[in-house]
């Protein structure tokens, strides 16, 4: 039938005209069990049901004086797939992926800091009390402003998702700033007792640009001369000829200006 394909429906069938022309002289073991239980004949194929964000909130709800907390599924208009796209995998959708792209767009240099991806037993998390920025044993970075916002999302009545995000930045960009403070000091007191640093990041990279810059010189040097010689071979001989008559000329108004030559006579 076109593309379909039923031999492995058929396959007790076939063990069965095997057996009757002799083909095989014992039935297999599994041809009663494959006529009381046979495979399914569904030929189409089901579509994978979609996976819906949901959200949690603290509400008040009207006609109840107390916040409780609300289950919200965002509904979006999601684009028809393409047939050859329509079972693969089910997309999976999360609050704090949205949470994440937005706090990174607006700190895409927190994407260069150094982050700690090891866990000693992937449960980390449990350990975490997001009613607080800063975690024992997590260094402060972007995914602590995304699971703070998150809990107060989560937490506090009748937040928007814009006030959350602004009071998460506020603690993060304060407790950064203090580190800051810190490093500062330290690198002083180390400085007051004798200790010497070498040259900083940016005098290092100076120093490497300047070096590049200098064989950049270098280079466009050696380009120019052999350009300028390949120019010369390609019209040696006119040049010559040019710099000659220019002597010529150039002999002729010395005479003119000293007097020696004769005046050329005017025409009759």
């Amino acid at each position: 039938m076109g593309k379909y394909n039923f031999t492995a429906l058929r396959v007790r069938q076939t063990a069965l005209q095997q057996f009757a022309s002799g083909k095989i002289k014992n039935l297999p073991q599994w041809v009663d069990v494959v006529g009381e239980i046979p495979p399914s004949e569904v030929l189409v194929r089901n579509r994978p049901p979609q996976h819906e964000m949901v959200r949690q909130r603290m509400k008040t709800l009207p006609g109840s004086s107390q916040p409780q907390v609300v289950f919200e599924t965002q509904e979006k208009r999601r684009k028809p797939k393409k047939p050859s796209r329509l079972f693969q995998p089910v997309e999976l959708k999360y609050e704090e992926d949205e949470l994440r792209t937005e706090f990174f767009r607006d700190h895409p240099w927190e994407l260069a800091r150094p982050r700690m991806l090891v866990e000693t037993t992937g449960k980390d998390f449990e350990k975490y009390d997001w009613s607080r920025i800063q975690q024992p044993g997590k260094r402060l970075d972007g995914e602590s402003v995304v699971q703070r916002q998150l809990w107060l999302l989560n937490n506090v009545p009748d937040i928007t998702k814009s006030a959350a995000y602004d009071i998460a930045r506020r603690e993060f960009y304060r407790l950064r700033l203090r580190e800051d403070i810190e490093r500062r000091i330290a690198a002083e007191e180390a400085q007051a007792t004798g200790a010497q640093f070498g040259p900083s990041y940016m005098e290092v990279g100076m120093e490497l640009e300047n070096k590049e810059h200098e064989k950049w010189k270098a280079w466009a040097r050696n380009e120019a001369q052999l350009l300028e010689q390949r120019h010369t071979s390609l019209s040696g001989a006119p040049e010559i000829v040019a710099e000659t008559e220019k002597e010529d000329s150039s002999d002729l108004l010395d005479n003119l200006d000293s007097g020696d030559s004769e005046p050329i006579p005017a025409e009759k």
